[in-house]
Protein backbone atom coordinates (compact mmCIF):
# COMPACT_ATOMS: atom_id res chain seq x y z
CA UNK A 1 0.00 0.00 0.00
CA UNK A 2 1.31 3.21 -0.99
CA UNK A 3 1.11 5.76 2.14
CA UNK A 4 -1.51 8.64 1.27
CA UNK A 5 0.97 11.77 1.59
CA UNK A 6 4.76 11.84 2.25
CA UNK A 7 6.36 15.36 2.48
CA UNK A 8 10.04 16.08 3.19
CA UNK A 9 12.21 18.78 2.86
CA UNK A 10 15.80 17.82 3.14
CA UNK A 11 19.22 19.28 2.49
CA UNK A 12 21.81 18.21 -0.24
CA UNK A 13 23.20 15.15 1.98
CA UNK A 14 19.69 13.64 1.94
CA UNK A 15 19.95 13.55 -1.90
CA UNK A 16 22.69 10.83 -1.64
CA UNK A 17 20.75 7.93 -2.85
CA UNK A 18 21.50 9.05 -6.50
CA UNK A 19 25.00 9.03 -7.34
CA UNK A 20 26.52 12.14 -9.32
CA UNK A 21 28.80 11.48 -12.41
CA UNK A 22 30.55 13.10 -14.84
CA UNK A 23 31.74 15.81 -12.89
CA UNK A 24 32.61 18.83 -15.12
CA UNK A 25 33.79 21.59 -12.63
CA UNK A 26 35.96 23.01 -15.76
CA UNK A 27 33.55 22.91 -18.29
CA UNK A 28 31.85 26.41 -18.91
CA UNK A 29 28.45 27.19 -16.63
CA UNK A 30 25.88 28.90 -18.81
CA UNK A 31 25.98 32.51 -19.49
CA UNK A 32 22.93 35.04 -20.71
CA UNK A 33 19.68 34.21 -21.40
CA UNK A 34 19.90 34.68 -25.54
CA UNK A 35 18.82 31.05 -26.42
CA UNK A 36 18.77 32.29 -29.92
CA UNK A 37 22.77 32.80 -29.70
CA UNK A 38 24.35 30.16 -31.70
CA UNK A 39 27.79 29.62 -29.77
CA UNK A 40 30.91 30.84 -32.03
CA UNK A 41 31.78 27.59 -34.22
CA UNK A 42 28.90 26.37 -33.97
CA UNK A 43 28.32 24.37 -37.74
CA UNK A 44 24.85 24.86 -39.52
CA UNK A 45 23.29 22.26 -41.86
CA UNK A 46 20.97 19.07 -41.50
CA UNK A 47 23.30 17.11 -39.96
CA UNK A 48 23.52 16.52 -35.56
CA UNK A 49 25.67 18.77 -34.42
CA UNK A 50 26.44 16.21 -31.26
CA UNK A 51 24.87 13.01 -28.99
CA UNK A 52 25.63 11.97 -25.72
CA UNK A 53 23.93 8.41 -24.42
CA UNK A 54 21.72 8.12 -21.83
CA UNK A 55 20.19 4.95 -20.92
CA UNK A 56 16.38 5.24 -20.10
CA UNK A 57 16.10 8.35 -21.85
CA UNK A 58 12.18 9.59 -22.19
CA UNK A 59 11.04 13.34 -21.93
CA UNK A 60 13.87 16.38 -21.92
CA UNK A 61 13.34 19.98 -21.07
CA UNK A 62 15.72 22.53 -20.95
CA UNK A 63 16.41 24.89 -18.46
CA UNK A 64 15.00 28.59 -18.86
CA UNK A 65 19.12 29.81 -20.60
CA UNK A 66 18.70 27.19 -22.98
CA UNK A 67 21.99 25.54 -21.97
CA UNK A 68 21.16 22.48 -19.85
CA UNK A 69 18.74 20.06 -20.57
CA UNK A 70 16.90 17.89 -17.64
CA UNK A 71 16.40 14.42 -18.41
CA UNK A 72 13.84 11.52 -17.08
CA UNK A 73 15.79 8.08 -17.35
CA UNK A 74 12.83 5.77 -15.94
CA UNK A 75 15.46 5.00 -12.76
CA UNK A 76 15.64 8.98 -12.27
CA UNK A 77 16.53 12.28 -13.64
CA UNK A 78 20.04 13.12 -15.76
CA UNK A 79 21.32 16.60 -16.14
CA UNK A 80 23.18 17.03 -19.73
CA UNK A 81 25.57 20.19 -20.27
CA UNK A 82 24.61 21.66 -23.65
CA UNK A 83 26.16 24.70 -23.40
CA UNK A 84 28.52 23.77 -26.27
CA UNK A 85 26.35 22.37 -28.43
CA UNK A 86 28.71 20.33 -30.84
CA UNK A 87 30.14 18.34 -27.13
CA UNK A 88 26.61 17.79 -25.05
CA UNK A 89 27.80 16.07 -21.76
CA UNK A 90 26.29 14.28 -18.54
CA UNK A 91 26.86 16.54 -15.51
CA UNK A 92 24.81 14.53 -13.06
CA UNK A 93 22.48 11.48 -13.02
CA UNK A 94 20.13 11.11 -10.23
CA UNK A 95 18.35 7.73 -9.33
CA UNK A 96 16.78 6.03 -6.24
CA UNK A 97 14.00 8.73 -6.08
CA UNK A 98 11.77 8.64 -3.10
CA UNK A 99 14.07 5.77 -1.76
CA UNK A 100 13.64 6.43 1.69
CA UNK A 101 9.95 5.69 1.23
CA UNK A 102 8.42 2.60 2.62
CA UNK A 103 7.88 1.37 -1.18
CA UNK A 104 10.47 3.36 -2.32
CA UNK A 105 12.46 3.81 -4.65
CA UNK A 106 10.24 5.34 -7.50
CA UNK A 107 10.09 3.63 -11.06
CA UNK A 108 9.41 4.03 -14.35
CA UNK A 109 10.20 7.60 -14.58
CA UNK A 110 9.10 9.24 -18.13
CA UNK A 111 8.24 13.08 -17.00
CA UNK A 112 9.56 16.23 -15.51
CA UNK A 113 8.86 19.85 -15.95
CA UNK A 114 10.85 23.18 -15.00
CA UNK A 115 10.29 26.13 -13.97
CA UNK A 116 13.44 28.81 -12.97
CA UNK A 117 15.24 26.75 -10.77
CA UNK A 118 12.32 24.21 -9.57
CA UNK A 119 12.59 20.88 -11.30
CA UNK A 120 9.66 18.94 -11.18
CA UNK A 121 9.86 14.65 -11.67
CA UNK A 122 7.06 12.75 -11.53
CA UNK A 123 6.09 8.46 -11.69
CA UNK A 124 5.84 5.78 -12.23
CA UNK A 125 4.14 6.25 -15.59
CA UNK A 126 2.97 2.69 -15.81
CA UNK A 127 2.35 0.11 -13.62
CA UNK A 128 5.16 -0.30 -11.27
CA UNK A 129 6.28 -1.55 -8.19
CA UNK A 130 8.13 1.01 -5.99
CA UNK A 131 6.81 4.21 -4.79
CA UNK A 132 4.38 6.83 -6.62
CA UNK A 133 4.62 10.66 -6.65
CA UNK A 134 7.04 13.42 -7.26
CA UNK A 135 9.94 15.23 -6.24
CA UNK A 136 10.95 18.77 -6.76
CA UNK A 137 14.61 19.74 -6.79
CA UNK A 138 16.43 23.22 -6.81
CA UNK A 139 18.50 23.54 -9.87
CA UNK A 140 20.28 26.47 -9.20
CA UNK A 141 23.76 24.55 -8.80
CA UNK A 142 23.27 22.01 -11.63
CA UNK A 143 25.58 19.52 -10.94
CA UNK A 144 24.33 19.14 -7.79
CA UNK A 145 20.75 18.89 -7.39
CA UNK A 146 19.07 19.22 -4.24
CA UNK A 147 15.60 17.77 -3.64
CA UNK A 148 13.71 21.00 -1.64
CA UNK A 149 10.35 18.65 -1.54
CA UNK A 150 8.58 15.03 -1.96
CA UNK A 151 5.29 14.08 -1.93
CA UNK A 152 3.36 10.26 -2.46
CA UNK A 153 0.63 9.72 -4.03
CA UNK A 154 -1.79 6.39 -4.83
CA UNK A 155 -1.47 7.13 -8.48
CA UNK A 156 0.50 6.49 -11.71
CA UNK A 157 1.22 9.32 -12.59
CA UNK A 158 2.18 9.33 -16.92
CA UNK A 159 2.71 13.38 -16.97
CA UNK A 160 3.25 16.20 -15.14
CA UNK A 161 3.45 20.13 -15.23
CA UNK A 162 4.58 22.87 -12.56
CA UNK A 163 3.77 26.07 -11.93
CA UNK A 164 7.24 26.37 -9.19
CA UNK A 165 4.45 26.05 -6.31
CA UNK A 166 1.63 23.45 -7.61
CA UNK A 167 2.18 20.11 -9.34
CA UNK A 168 -0.37 19.38 -12.14
CA UNK A 169 -0.17 15.43 -12.23
CA UNK A 170 -2.21 12.75 -14.56
CA UNK A 171 -3.61 10.80 -12.27
CA UNK A 172 -3.71 7.32 -14.30
CA UNK A 173 -5.10 5.05 -11.37
CA UNK A 174 -8.04 6.73 -10.01
CA UNK A 175 -11.39 6.93 -10.45
CA UNK A 176 -12.26 8.90 -13.30
CA UNK A 177 -8.62 9.64 -14.81
CA UNK A 178 -8.32 12.95 -13.34
CA UNK A 179 -6.18 16.16 -12.97
CA UNK A 180 -4.82 15.87 -9.28
CA UNK A 181 -3.48 19.25 -8.47
CA UNK A 182 -0.68 18.95 -5.42
CA UNK A 183 0.91 21.83 -3.38
CA UNK A 184 4.22 20.73 -3.20
CA UNK A 185 5.03 23.58 -0.16
CA UNK A 186 1.98 22.69 1.66
CA UNK A 187 2.81 18.86 1.24
CA UNK A 188 -1.36 18.69 0.35
CA UNK A 189 -3.52 17.96 -2.51
CA UNK A 190 -5.39 21.21 -3.53
CA UNK A 191 -7.97 20.09 -5.99
CA UNK A 192 -8.60 18.05 -8.90
CA UNK A 193 -10.95 17.99 -11.87
CA UNK A 194 -11.80 14.89 -14.18
CA UNK A 195 -14.55 14.31 -16.95
CA UNK A 196 -16.76 13.45 -14.91
CA UNK A 197 -17.34 17.09 -13.61
CA UNK A 198 -18.03 17.86 -16.67
CA UNK A 199 -21.19 15.29 -17.68
CA UNK A 200 -21.92 12.11 -15.68
CA UNK A 201 -22.25 10.60 -18.83
CA UNK A 202 -18.62 9.80 -19.02
CA UNK A 203 -18.71 6.98 -16.67
CA UNK A 204 -20.43 5.40 -19.66
CA UNK A 205 -17.14 5.10 -21.61
CA UNK A 206 -14.39 2.66 -21.50
CA UNK A 207 -11.88 4.14 -19.19
CA UNK A 208 -9.60 2.90 -22.24
CA UNK A 209 -10.18 5.76 -24.52
CA UNK A 210 -10.54 8.31 -21.64
CA UNK A 211 -7.02 8.70 -19.84
CA UNK A 212 -6.01 11.95 -18.77
CA UNK A 213 -2.32 11.51 -20.77
CA UNK A 214 -1.38 15.14 -20.54
CA UNK A 215 -1.63 18.26 -19.12
CA UNK A 216 -0.10 21.67 -20.24
CA UNK A 217 -0.38 24.65 -17.63
CA UNK A 218 0.39 28.07 -19.02
CA UNK A 219 -1.32 31.27 -16.99
CA UNK A 220 -3.29 30.10 -15.07
CA UNK A 221 -4.75 27.34 -17.40
CA UNK A 222 -3.97 23.61 -17.96
CA UNK A 223 -4.76 22.24 -20.79
CA UNK A 224 -5.74 18.36 -21.04
CA UNK A 225 -5.07 15.56 -23.68
CA UNK A 226 -7.83 12.66 -22.82
CA UNK A 227 -7.38 10.58 -25.33
CA UNK A 228 -10.55 9.82 -27.55
CA UNK A 229 -12.38 12.20 -25.42
CA UNK A 230 -10.25 14.99 -26.45
CA UNK A 231 -8.84 18.25 -25.53
CA UNK A 232 -10.17 20.30 -23.01
CA UNK A 233 -9.56 23.47 -21.20
CA UNK A 234 -9.57 24.62 -17.53
CA UNK A 235 -9.11 27.42 -15.15
CA UNK A 236 -6.55 27.02 -12.57
CA UNK A 237 -6.43 30.31 -11.37
CA UNK A 238 -6.87 28.98 -8.40
CA UNK A 239 -5.95 25.62 -7.79
CA UNK A 240 -8.14 24.66 -4.99
CA UNK A 241 -11.47 25.46 -7.43
CA UNK A 242 -10.63 24.15 -10.88
CA UNK A 243 -13.46 24.72 -13.07
CA UNK A 244 -13.83 24.24 -16.91
CA UNK A 245 -13.58 26.76 -19.77
CA UNK A 246 -13.77 25.13 -22.75
CA UNK A 247 -13.59 22.09 -25.07
CA UNK A 248 -11.12 22.34 -27.92
CA UNK A 249 -12.25 18.87 -29.48
CA UNK A 250 -12.65 15.42 -29.35
CA UNK A 251 -16.17 12.87 -29.38
CA UNK A 252 -19.24 13.07 -27.21
CA UNK A 253 -19.60 10.17 -25.19
CA UNK A 254 -22.36 8.55 -26.27
CA UNK A 255 -20.53 7.81 -29.31
CA UNK A 256 -17.78 6.28 -27.24
CA UNK A 257 -19.75 4.22 -24.74
CA UNK A 258 -20.97 2.54 -28.13
CA UNK A 259 -17.95 1.41 -29.25
CA UNK A 260 -17.07 -2.61 -29.60
CA UNK A 261 -13.34 -2.80 -29.58
CA UNK A 262 -12.15 -0.67 -27.38
CA UNK A 263 -8.34 -1.61 -27.48
CA UNK A 264 -8.25 -0.35 -31.59
CA UNK A 265 -10.32 2.66 -31.14
CA UNK A 266 -7.78 3.95 -28.44
CA UNK A 267 -4.63 3.13 -30.90
CA UNK A 268 -6.16 4.30 -34.76
CA UNK A 269 -7.30 7.68 -36.16
CA UNK A 270 -9.66 9.82 -35.18
CA UNK A 271 -9.01 10.68 -31.92
CA UNK A 272 -6.18 9.57 -29.85
CA UNK A 273 -5.33 13.38 -28.10
CA UNK A 274 -1.95 12.23 -26.66
CA UNK A 275 0.05 15.60 -26.12
CA UNK A 276 -0.73 19.33 -25.74
CA UNK A 277 0.78 22.58 -25.60
CA UNK A 278 0.67 25.89 -26.27
CA UNK A 279 2.72 29.07 -27.76
CA UNK A 280 4.04 31.44 -24.75
CA UNK A 281 0.80 34.44 -25.50
CA UNK A 282 -1.52 31.06 -25.32
CA UNK A 283 -3.00 32.19 -28.47
CA UNK A 284 -1.83 28.76 -30.13
CA UNK A 285 -2.68 25.52 -29.31
CA UNK A 286 -1.56 22.47 -30.70
CA UNK A 287 -3.08 18.71 -30.03
CA UNK A 288 -0.53 15.70 -31.14
CA UNK A 289 -2.37 12.17 -31.94
CA UNK A 290 -0.40 9.21 -31.09
CA UNK A 291 -1.72 6.07 -33.10
CA UNK A 292 -0.77 3.64 -35.13
CA UNK A 293 -2.88 0.37 -37.30
CA UNK A 294 -3.40 -1.50 -34.75
CA UNK A 295 -5.31 -4.33 -37.16
CA UNK A 296 -2.48 -4.61 -39.48
CA UNK A 297 -5.45 -4.16 -42.41
CA UNK A 298 -4.66 -0.47 -43.90
CA UNK A 299 -7.55 0.92 -41.40
CA UNK A 300 -5.42 2.76 -39.14
CA UNK A 301 -2.17 4.80 -39.33
CA UNK A 302 0.14 7.64 -37.67
CA UNK A 303 -1.56 10.90 -36.93
CA UNK A 304 -0.10 14.27 -36.47
CA UNK A 305 -0.16 17.69 -35.25
CA UNK A 306 -3.47 19.61 -35.21
CA UNK A 307 -2.90 23.60 -34.93
CA UNK A 308 -5.62 25.41 -33.33
CA UNK A 309 -6.43 29.21 -32.56
CA UNK A 310 -7.09 29.76 -29.24
CA UNK A 311 -6.78 33.77 -29.25
CA UNK A 312 -10.88 33.19 -28.06
CA UNK A 313 -10.20 30.54 -25.71
CA UNK A 314 -14.14 29.59 -25.66
CA UNK A 315 -14.65 29.35 -28.86
CA UNK A 316 -10.90 27.16 -29.98
CA UNK A 317 -10.68 27.20 -34.23
CA UNK A 318 -9.02 24.55 -35.96
CA UNK A 319 -6.50 25.89 -38.80
CA UNK A 320 -3.90 23.58 -39.88
CA UNK A 321 -2.67 19.85 -39.57
CA UNK A 322 1.08 19.00 -39.91
CA UNK A 323 0.91 15.45 -40.87
CA UNK A 324 3.18 12.68 -39.67
CA UNK A 325 6.26 11.34 -41.80
CA UNK A 326 5.60 8.88 -43.88
CA UNK A 327 6.32 5.28 -43.13
CA UNK A 328 6.73 1.28 -44.48
CA UNK A 329 4.86 -0.06 -41.85
CA UNK A 330 2.75 1.79 -39.54
CA UNK A 331 1.74 -1.00 -37.21
CA UNK A 332 2.92 -0.78 -33.42
CA UNK A 333 6.32 -3.29 -33.97
CA UNK A 334 6.69 -1.19 -37.57
CA UNK A 335 8.40 2.12 -38.00
CA UNK A 336 6.44 4.40 -35.56
CA UNK A 337 6.17 7.63 -37.22
CA UNK A 338 3.13 9.60 -34.87
CA UNK A 339 3.25 12.45 -33.43
CA UNK A 340 4.77 12.55 -30.05
CA UNK A 341 5.96 15.19 -27.95
CA UNK A 342 6.75 18.91 -29.36
CA UNK A 343 7.28 22.59 -28.47
CA UNK A 344 5.51 25.88 -29.94
CA UNK A 345 8.21 28.06 -28.92
CA UNK A 346 9.01 31.80 -31.44
CA UNK A 347 7.12 31.29 -34.42
CA UNK A 348 8.42 27.89 -34.55
CA UNK A 349 7.24 23.89 -33.90
CA UNK A 350 9.79 21.80 -32.70
CA UNK A 351 8.28 17.72 -33.13
CA UNK A 352 9.80 14.77 -32.52
CA UNK A 353 7.93 11.96 -34.37
CA UNK A 354 9.75 8.20 -32.99
CA UNK A 355 11.49 6.78 -36.03
CA UNK A 356 10.05 9.64 -38.26
CA UNK A 357 13.00 11.79 -36.64
CA UNK A 358 12.31 15.25 -35.64
CA UNK A 359 11.40 18.19 -37.69
CA UNK A 360 11.12 21.75 -36.93
CA UNK A 361 7.73 24.01 -39.05
CA UNK A 362 7.03 27.99 -39.47
CA UNK A 363 3.90 28.33 -37.59
CA UNK A 364 4.08 32.38 -37.94
CA UNK A 365 0.92 31.88 -39.97
CA UNK A 366 -0.06 29.21 -37.94
CA UNK A 367 -2.74 28.23 -40.92
CA UNK A 368 -0.02 27.35 -43.32
CA UNK A 369 3.02 25.55 -41.59
CA UNK A 370 6.38 25.60 -43.48
CA UNK A 371 8.64 22.38 -42.49
CA UNK A 372 12.30 24.43 -42.36
CA UNK A 373 14.10 21.65 -41.07
CA UNK A 374 13.84 17.58 -41.47
CA UNK A 375 16.05 14.86 -39.99
CA UNK A 376 15.16 11.14 -39.23
CA UNK A 377 17.66 8.01 -39.43
CA UNK A 378 14.68 4.91 -38.78
CA UNK A 379 16.70 2.28 -37.70
CA UNK A 380 19.03 4.08 -35.24
CA UNK A 381 16.93 6.43 -33.70
CA UNK A 382 13.21 7.21 -32.04
CA UNK A 383 12.58 10.86 -30.62
CA UNK A 384 10.40 11.07 -27.68
CA UNK A 385 10.31 15.08 -27.80
CA UNK A 386 12.41 17.74 -29.34
CA UNK A 387 12.96 21.37 -27.36
CA UNK A 388 14.37 24.36 -28.08
CA UNK A 389 17.82 24.93 -26.27
CA UNK A 390 20.63 28.05 -26.94
CA UNK A 391 21.70 27.91 -30.39
CA UNK A 392 20.29 24.85 -31.38
CA UNK A 393 17.43 22.71 -30.68
CA UNK A 394 17.47 19.13 -28.93
CA UNK A 395 15.72 15.52 -28.84
CA UNK A 396 15.34 12.97 -26.16
CA UNK A 397 16.45 9.30 -28.04
CA UNK A 398 14.48 6.32 -27.27
CA UNK A 399 14.32 2.46 -27.16
CA UNK A 400 10.51 2.91 -28.02
CA UNK A 401 10.45 -0.75 -29.51
CA UNK A 402 12.01 -3.70 -27.58
CA UNK A 403 14.75 -5.26 -29.60
CA UNK A 404 15.29 -1.88 -31.74
CA UNK A 405 19.14 -0.74 -32.54
CA UNK A 406 18.50 2.38 -30.95
CA UNK A 407 21.15 3.72 -28.30
CA UNK A 408 18.99 5.57 -25.87
CA UNK A 409 20.58 9.65 -25.48
CA UNK A 410 20.43 12.88 -26.35
CA UNK A 411 20.80 14.74 -29.95
CA UNK A 412 21.67 18.54 -30.60
CA UNK A 413 20.97 19.89 -33.79
CA UNK A 414 21.49 23.17 -35.90
CA UNK A 415 18.60 25.15 -35.10
CA UNK A 416 17.06 26.66 -38.44
CA UNK A 417 16.54 30.23 -39.25
CA UNK A 418 13.20 31.22 -40.28
CA UNK A 419 13.23 33.31 -43.77
CA UNK A 420 11.88 36.73 -43.90
CA UNK A 421 9.35 38.18 -45.55
CA UNK A 422 11.29 39.05 -48.60
CA UNK A 423 13.11 35.52 -48.60
CA UNK A 424 9.59 33.75 -49.00
CA UNK A 425 8.46 36.04 -51.67
CA UNK A 426 11.78 35.72 -53.24
CA UNK A 427 11.17 31.36 -52.83
CA UNK A 428 8.04 31.68 -54.61
CA UNK A 429 8.39 33.52 -57.21
CA UNK A 430 11.92 31.18 -58.31
CA UNK A 431 9.95 27.93 -57.63
CA UNK A 432 9.64 25.33 -54.67
CA UNK A 433 12.38 23.35 -53.15
CA UNK A 434 12.96 19.90 -51.14
CA UNK A 435 13.70 21.77 -47.62
CA UNK A 436 15.18 19.51 -45.20
CA UNK A 437 15.23 15.86 -46.21
CA UNK A 438 17.73 14.40 -44.87
CA UNK A 439 19.44 10.96 -43.15
CA UNK A 440 18.04 7.60 -43.82
CA UNK A 441 14.22 7.28 -45.13
CA UNK A 442 14.35 9.81 -47.10
CA UNK A 443 14.60 8.04 -50.40
CA UNK A 444 13.96 9.39 -53.78
CA UNK A 445 10.42 8.62 -53.55
CA UNK A 446 10.21 10.48 -50.35
CA UNK A 447 12.04 13.52 -52.15
CA UNK A 448 9.43 13.30 -55.16
CA UNK A 449 6.56 13.48 -53.13
CA UNK A 450 8.33 16.26 -51.10
CA UNK A 451 8.42 18.17 -54.92
CA UNK A 452 4.90 17.41 -55.38
CA UNK A 453 3.97 18.54 -51.97
CA UNK A 454 5.96 21.99 -52.02
CA UNK A 455 4.04 22.27 -56.00
CA UNK A 456 0.79 21.77 -55.25
CA UNK A 457 1.59 24.66 -51.99
CA UNK A 458 2.70 27.01 -54.79
CA UNK A 459 -0.22 26.49 -56.90
CA UNK A 460 -2.37 27.10 -53.46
Amino acid sequence: MHRRTFLQRVGAASVGAGAATGAASAHPTPTGGDTGSTPAGTPTGRDPLGTVDLPGAHELVTSPDGHTAYVATGTGVAVVDVTTPTDPRLLTHRTGLLADSADGPMAEVQDLAIVGDRLLVAGPAHPAEGAHGLVVFDVADRQYPERVAAYETETRIHNCDFDGRYAYLTATSREGSPLLVVDTEAGREAGTWSLFDADEAWRDVPAGVRPLHDVWVHDGRAYLAYWDAGTWILDVSDPTDVSLVSRVRGRDPSELAAIERPSVERSEPPGNDHFVTVNADATLLGVGSESWDFDEDGSGGPSGIELFDVTDETAPESVATIGPPATSDPTPGGVLTTAHNFELVDGRCYAAWYNGGVTVHDVRDPAVPEEVFAWRDSETTSFWTAQRGAGCFLAANTNANAGSEVTPGVYTFPDPRLPTPAESTDAAADGPGIVGAAGDGFGVAAALAAVGLAAWRLRR
